[in-house]
């Protein structure tokens, strides 16, 4: 079917649920973040250990997170996406606020895995609603505007946590109605869990778009049609995400960078906090918007691999930006490059799913994004932090955290940059065969 007889809603009401849908991903990143930078103070009044901290920042949320997404996939392609992220948004809202009233380790567990419950049900949808609100050739910018959550989210989360750090050493307890007491990290839970109730009940405003089938297409919206739409095409679509779960591998690995540069440097994780805020926030949502501009400008002027180039561009910087950072010889320097590196992070999270729609059929988009999902967090969860820990208590030593995570970028990054060519290569076919299909 043609793009211009397609029924795309108007052009501003498509991008006010963009707005509100960027919303709830910036909460959603504030509420996922907050535990990375809060972790001393819970430490000390759960009495936890850092392998149970390490179970709470990787196995409670991830793991869940990826596994709910499927069957939430699934769902995005049959039932109302817009009461789905409702739904998602007051579950993972909820269950934030309620991380902030754990008593022990197991509590604080089940929150966690209720967050990424919730947070499942956010990009599979989004970004099928995004597909059938926008043609192809349009897509870039707000698949790009709505991916800048994640920086502004980081953003924040890192000045709000860089308060409360502050705070905490001459606020002992803070009243909360019906509650009590609390702690101050306690209350930063409480804080930024609940206004996500508000985005939940916004969300239930949003209309439905019109799901873009494709005409006379025998792909079908069942789960174990886009297994194997994507087995047949798995090298394509192996060596295309290789790139953003070598983006999600060095983004997570960097959880290790406040104790970094508190070891290298002897910066306290508060001034860290701040400065990373200040980074994240000034160079990541521009970043991101400039690749989803240059995306549609290179894909308008007959560029078909626009999104997997501009990918491949974020992964030439940072990849040799993430090595040299933590060997510097000084904080200010290090964090300098660190600035460039964002850039390459983030042009690469921005045309990610871009480039996946472009060569996925409608009808399975909502299960595959789920699967994207699945494959890149698990591979940023499981790989980029674990393999830090590992490196430095077995190899380089912890009083040289920064040689292990250098390591990282270099360990799984040159490989990734050998596919350049093949996946250039596959890519392009796969374009084709889909623009001759009509899955526009």
């Amino acid at each position: 079917m043609d793009t211009n007889e397609r029924q795309y809603p108007s052009s501003r009401y498509a991008w006010y649920m963009v707005i509100v849908l960027t919303v709830a991903y910036i909460l959603s990143f504030v509420d996922r973040y907050i535990l990375g930078l809060l972790i001393e103070p819970i430490k000390a009044d759960l009495g936890l250990s850092d392998t149970q901290i390490g179970y709470l920042l990787g196995l409670a949320f991830s793991l869940f997170y990826a596994t709910m997404g499927l069957p939430l996939g699934y769902l995005a392609d049959r039932k109302r996406r817009t009461v789905l992220v409702a739904a998602g948004i007051a579950v993972w809202s909820i269950a934030t606020a309620a991380s902030g009233l754990a008593k022990n380790f197991w509590h604080m567990f089940a929150a966690r895995m209720a967050v990424g419950a919730g947070e499942a049900t956010l990009s599979p949808c989004t970004m099928s609603m995004i597909s059938d609100s926008f043609p192809r050739e349009k897509r870039g910018r707000p698949i790009a505007f709505y991916t800048a959550a994640l920086s502004l989210g980081a953003g924040i989360a890192s000045l709000v946590s860089a308060g409360v750090l502050t705070w905490a050493k001459s606020v002992p307890e803070i009243q909360v109605p019906m509650i009590g007491a609390v702690a101050p990290w306690q209350f930063t839970f409480i804080v930024v869990g609940l206004p996500g109730i508000l985005v939940a009940l916004l969300m239930l405003t949003i209309r439905e778009p019109k799901r873009q089938v494709t005409a006379g297409s025998t792909v079908k919206p069942e789960f174990s049609h886009m297994l194997r739409h994507v087995w047949q095409r798995k090298n394509v679509y192996l060596s295309f995400v290789a790139f953003i779960c070598l983006m999600t591998i060095i983004a997570y690995s960097q959880g290790w960078n406040a104790p970094m540069f508190k070891r290298t440097w002897g910066w306290e994780a508060e001034k860290y906090a701040v400065v990373n805020a200040i980074i994240l926030l000034a160079v990541g949502p521009v970043s991101v918007n400039v690749a989803g501009w240059m995306n549609d400008k290179l894909y308008a002027a007959g560029r078909k691999d626009a999104p997997l180039f501009i990918m491949i561009v974020g992964a030439l910087i940072m990849v040799p930006t993430g090595i040299i950072a933590p060997l510097m010889p000084t904080p200010e320097i290090a964090m300098g490059i660190y600035a460039i590196n964002t850039v390459g992070i983030a042009m690469t999270s921005a045309t990610g799913v871009t480039g996946l729609m472009n060569i996925t059929p409608g009808e399975i988009r909502g299960q595959t994004v789920a699967l994207y999902y699945m494959v890149i967090s698990l591979a940023g969860l499981l790989l980029g932090p674990g393999t830090v820990g590992w490196l430095s208590d077995n190899v380089f030593g912890n009083d040289q955290l920064n040689l292990a995570v250098a390591a990282v970028p270099a360990l799984f990054g040159i490989p990734v940059l050998l596919l350049i060519g093949y996946a250039r290569r596959a890519y392009l076919a796969e374009v084709r065969l889909q623009e001759d299909a009509g899955n526009a």
